[in-house]
């Protein structure tokens, strides 16, 4: 398997996390959304940084070396790159609490997160994702 194989069933998997999103926001599971779209970007800057052919780090954050390779990306993407560094970081630092909540506090996840977080998570992530598939399809509008 080559790495524009792997890339391109990231983008199957982040497609379906993005489906899922919708099931887990609408069922009120706003920390979940939050949690899957961390996913979602996580895969998708791996996924992209296998496109231009770099083997990404074993790391849920990659913005520094997505950033590093950024000219290695078309200009749309370049366009873009603050807001996809800010979205992967922010996502990446929620990441924990999505998932284990403020356990020092004995705060579930579900009373960390609410619809405001997952409606910035959700739309983070389907930018980004949209943004990949751009880039695996090799457009530049």
């Amino acid at each position: 398997m080559n790495t524009r194989n792997i890339a391109l069933d990231y983008l199957r998997k982040a497609r379906a996390r993005a489906l899922a999103l919708d099931v887990l926001y609408g069922e009120g599971s706003f920390d979940d959304v939050v949690r899957e779209a961390q996913e979602i970007v996580e895969l998708v800057l791996k996924g992209a940084l296998r496109w231009v052919g770099v083997d990404p780090p074993k790391a849920h954050e990659v913005s520094k070396t997505l950033k590093a390779q950024i000219d290695l990306f078309p200009a749309f993407w370049k366009k873009e790159i603050e807001t996809i560094l800010g979205a992967s970081v922010t996502l990446f630092e929620e990441r924990g609490h999505a998932f284990y909540g403020d356990e020092g506090a004995l705060i579930p996840p579900s009373g960390l997160f609410d619809r405001a977080d997952a409606d910035g998570a959700r739309g983070a992530a389907r930018d980004i994702l949209a943004l990949y598939v751009r880039l695996i399809e090799g457009r530049e509008e």
